[in-house]
């Protein structure tokens, strides 16, 4: 009788262990990764809205087990303390430029001079071409993951009093120009033949309304239409940048998600690459005449006229040497003359 009973009791032991088994699995599979995805960008910028088509595209097709809250506009920080977080596991995921504090090889993607027209960039920014390969040799180490890019658009110079000479890098042209804390945008500019002075970003509205510089480099056209158009009188889009936002992921939440809805994520982000790529061009154009109808004197180049500042930037990068290594700018070289024998 009591060896029946322990048998019972054994057997009810197993089951109730069962169930508990069975009602924790439900419950891990019902409740929804969040993840946190900071962007750099303004609510009404087309990379926000890239990143809210992500989240609502990733929930949708995960059917809820991948919910994406978006905070744009530097909500979480700036990139250097984004990523940051992103290394801790404390912010998930990023659509924002790359910054160099943490390795200045992974300032690559700002690189002057490294495209000259959208056909390049289409090819310098392709799905596992060399620039996604290198940012994943970059990231790695930290705990990160490159997923892909949000192409905002083609850098130029936009200015309060007129440039001399724009095409022609070897002419001093007579204005004081802000440059970012990228040292490879100070010398692409300084020999472009700008005088330059650092500025942060949050500052260069009031710089140039005040006169404290004369032209600022380092915006893309979108964003000098949409925030310093009521400022500035001239634009040049000497397109001798591109402004290229990376989509990044924290090593620690990518381990989190299943392969399933890794893939998931992986070729929806892969979607808007490719779209960001494909409409940017015509994204800076409409820009470009909203400028022009609010007075400002737009300037606009072919690749051709173009090529002896891309020489001027290209030639900077010899003082770059010591930070990104001569073989890293050797490599970079050899891609950069092979894209364009593509897009001759």
């Amino acid at each position: 009788m009591i060896k029946k009973i322990r048998k019972n009791s054994q057997l009810i032991s197993l089951i109730i262990i069962s169930l508990c088994l069975l009602v924790s699995t439900i419950s891990a599979e019902a409740a929804p990764v969040v993840l946190r995805f900071s962007g750099q960008s303004q609510i009404d910028h087309p990379a926000t809205k890239a990143m809210e088509q992500i989240a609502k595209e990733v929930a949708q097709k995960t059917e809820g087990r991948v919910t994406i809250k978006v905070y744009p506009a530097n909500q979480l920080g700036d990139y250097d303390l984004v990523f940051e977080e992103m290394v801790r596991g404390t912010i998930d995921m990023a659509c924002t430029s790359v910054p160099g504090k943490f390795d200045r090889r992974m300032e690559m993607s700002n690189m002057p001079g490294i495209v000259r027209d959208y056909k390049d960039v289409a090819v310098m920014f392709a799905k596992d071409g060399w620039m996604d390969k290198k940012m994943n040799e970059f990231e790695k180490p930290m705990g990160l993951r490159h997923l892909g890019w949000f192409i905002e658009g083609m850098i130029g110079i936009g200015s309060i009093k007129p440039v001399k000479e724009p095409l022609n890098p070897k002419v001093a042209k007579g204005v004081l120009c802000r440059v970012s804390t990228f040292e490879n945008n100070k010398h692409a500019l300084n020999a472009m033949g700008y005088n330059t002075t650092t500025i942060p970003y949050s500052d260069v509205y009031q710089a140039l309304q005040t006169g404290v510089c004369d032209a600022v480099g380092g915006y893309p056209v979108a964003a000098a239409n949409t925030m310093l158009r009521d400022v500035l009188k001239y634009w040049h889009n000497t397109c001798w940048a591109v402004e290229a936002l990376g989509f990044t992921i924290s090593e620690k939440t990518w381990s989190k998600l299943s392969v399933k809805d890794r893939a998931v994520l992986q070729s929806v982000i892969d979607k808007e690459t490719a779209k960001s790529i494909a409409g940017a061009d015509a994204e800076d154009e409409r820009n470009m005449k909203e400028m022009e109808k609010a007075g400002i004197k737009v300037f606009r180049y072919t690749a051709k006229e173009l090529v002896e500042n891309t020489k001027a930037c290209a030639e900077s990068w010899n003082k770059l040497e010591k930070a990104y290594t001569p073989a890293l700018l050797k490599d970079l070289r050899k891609e950069v003359a092979r894209i364009q024998s593509i897009n001759k």
